[in-house]
């Protein structure tokens, strides 16, 4: 690989927990792997299962919007591989050797463990194709498919844990608990539970890009959708610390611009499975 070195990790987890509305799928691995360089940043990825789901929310669902539905039925045919996390500020300096963040840490470690964030859907393809020439994997961004498949890790629910808003404040950075959450600004990683897939921030924290151009839904069948094939807009899914809990769930959608840049958008990564 080019005189690059690299070390891959991979660690067994256990099945997922059944959470209320969830359906038990075996979650077999997770990945570590080390970005080249002197700073020996890790990405950590969770291999996800090939399955089905029901996209989108129900039309009784608390706080729904008209774009979450009609509810459809879609195949992930493959596997594939997710962050275990939102990619941090260090793991984009890592790879571009800058850091466009508002919220930054004020040491290399602290920075480490929050979310990149000010980074557009456009900022995004730079970073990953400077990634995937470092030997370490083919990465892209998730169809919204996918993320919200991962999201959901076999719930049916508005949020991963169930539907109750109390319990939010486990799971998720957002405004809903202002005496909770007691400085409006992004957060550690990993900081909050994690879905029943083992995977942190899906509801939070920072909202996070999609690989497609937004389109309505429709109820035909799916498999591997893609969104559509041109656009204006670019999805990201998920909610944020600047947002209240109706903007975590997990059917949520938003649609800017492909050159937009915020302090509460970031992204997380999908590699191929080798």
């Amino acid at each position: 690989m080019n005189g690059i070195v690299r070390l891959v990790i991979w660690a067994l987890a256990g099945v997922c927990v059944a959470m209320p509305g969830a359906e038990p799928v075996a979650v077999s691995k997770e990945l570590v792997l080390i970005i080249p360089g002197p700073g020996k940043v890790q990405l950590r990825m969770k291999q996800i299962p090939a399955g089905t789901f029901v996209m989108g929310s129900p039309p009784d669902e608390k706080k729904r919007r008209a774009d979450e539905g009609p509810m459809h039925q879609v195949v992930i045919s493959k596997p594939f591989q997710i962050g275990v996390f939102e990619v941090t500020q260090a793991q984009w300096e890592a790879v571009m050797g800058n850091n466009p963040s508002r919220f930054r840490g004020g040491s290399y470690r602290e920075k480490s463990t929050n979310p990149v964030e000010q980074v557009s859907w456009e900022d995004c393809q730079k970073f990953i194709e400077k990634l995937n020439g470092m030997g370490i994997g083919t990465f892209r961004l998730p169809t919204e498919a996918e993320w919200e498949y991962a999201c959901r890790a076999g719930t049916r629910t508005a949020y991963s844990f169930g539907d109750e808003v109390g319990e939010l404040r486990e799971y998720a950075w957002c405004t809903h608990y202002p005496a909770y959450t007691t400085r409006q600004v992004t957060h550690q990683v990993g900081t909050r539970k994690p879905n029943p897939w083992g995977l942190y921030d899906m509801h939070g924290n920072v909202w996070e890009w999609c690989s497609d151009w937004y389109a309505d839904y429709n109820t035909n069948k799916q498999t591997d959708p893609k969104g559509a094939a041109s656009g204006s807009s670019r999805v990201y899914r998920g909610g944020s610390w600047y947002r209240t809990a109706e903007y975590c769930r997990s059917a949520i959608r938003s649609r800017p611009w492909p050159s937009y840049r915020s302090y509460h958008l970031g992204f997380r990564l999908v590699r191929a499975v080798q």
